[in-house]
């Protein structure tokens, strides 16, 4: 199809809005990968992702008008965290909450159509939509799904948010990301304390950051003994990547810079965490997904693990 002027100008907007990736795909077809993982036990304790799996392997199911999906790739990277003996937390969660910052810009995206298309209908989404962000990635060219199970883009690596906007009008798609250039290398899959990575598939059952961040109950000790000084997350499948190593890049957006309440705490500040100062420290940070008796209990199994070294 004959490209849009809406396309080109969609496409400036999320540059000037500092997104470093996008691309847009058609919003039929359907994923049924997600139904043997489901089948798997493999979502955990993660009731949604069963409860919403139709919508998740049709994206009609979701929005029934959609006829566009636009990916959206944001990098995040602040610096390596890679050999720190202390209390380490995600990178992607060392500033603000990203749920926050991506919406503001994809509603800024949505005015600009806006003016250009007055009567259309979209969905904005950022994580917790039922949509298999990866998978539409993958489709919309930005890159390809690795071993790890995260989405791998040629040039900046996996240190990147992924959003999308799905509208009821057509664009011009790119061509999906077909080539998988992981090739032999197991190094994620090797790197993994839990061995929750086999080729292409995560068990979250056994993953830290499901373990640290969604679960709700304790942690079976012989997890608990190997999330070494995780407190919040995991990026030893990232760290490790031969594709970061080589492209990742610092992020220019101060929203992800570390919060200085974070850089700053010791470990024991850390061990000694009040609920006061859990509140102040992370206001609208994506840390308050796990709670205060998520993030103790994660700090209290990280500090029984350096007494074992």
């Amino acid at each position: 199809m004959q490209n849009n002027p809406i396309q080109d100008i969609i496409i400036e907007k999320s540059k000037e809005l500092g997104f470093d990736l996008i691309g847009f795909s058609s919003a039929s077809g359907i994923n049924t990968k997600i139904d043997q993982w489901i089948e798997l036990g493999f979502h955990a304790s993660m009731k949604w992702m069963k409860s919403s799996v139709n919508q998740r392997r049709e994206i009609l199911k979701y929005f029934p008008k959609a006829k566009t999906v636009i990916s959206f790739g944001y990098n995040y990277f602040t610096e390596s965290n890679r050999g720190n003996k202390n209390y380490k937390i995600s990178n992607y969660a060392w500033g603000n909450d990203y749920h926050i910052v991506l919406k503001e810009k994809l509603y800024e995206i949505i005015k600009t159509i806006s003016l250009h298309n007055k009567n259309f209908e979209y969905r904005v989404c950022v994580d917790t939509s039922p949509l298999m962000e990866k998978h539409w990635g993958q489709k919309a060219g930005l890159g390809w799904i690795g071993k790890h199970t995260n989405l791998i883009n040629s040039k900046i690596g996996t240190w990147f948010f992924l959003s999308e906007i799905i509208i009821d009008f057509e664009l011009e798609f790119n061509k999906p990301y077909t080539y998988d250039l992981c090739g032999s290398c197991t190094k994620c899959i090797d790197a993994c304390p839990t061995e929750a990575l086999e080729d292409y598939v995560l068990d979250a059952n056994k993953c830290i950051s499901y373990l640290t961040i969604e679960h709700r109950e304790s942690i079976p000790k012989s997890l608990s003994e190997k999330i070494n000084n995780w407190i919040y997350g995991c990026d030893i499948c990232q760290e490790v990547c031969p594709w970061n190593l080589k492209y990742e890049q610092l992020t220019e957006d101060i929203n992800f810079k570390k919060r200085l309440e974070i850089d700053n705490k010791t470990d024991s500040d850390w061990e000694n965490l009040s609920v006061e100062d859990y509140q102040k420290s992370f206001k609208k940070s994506s840390i308050k997904r796990t709670k205060y008796s998520g993030i103790t209990r994660n700090i209290l199994a990280a500090k029984q693990n350096k007494n074992l070294d």
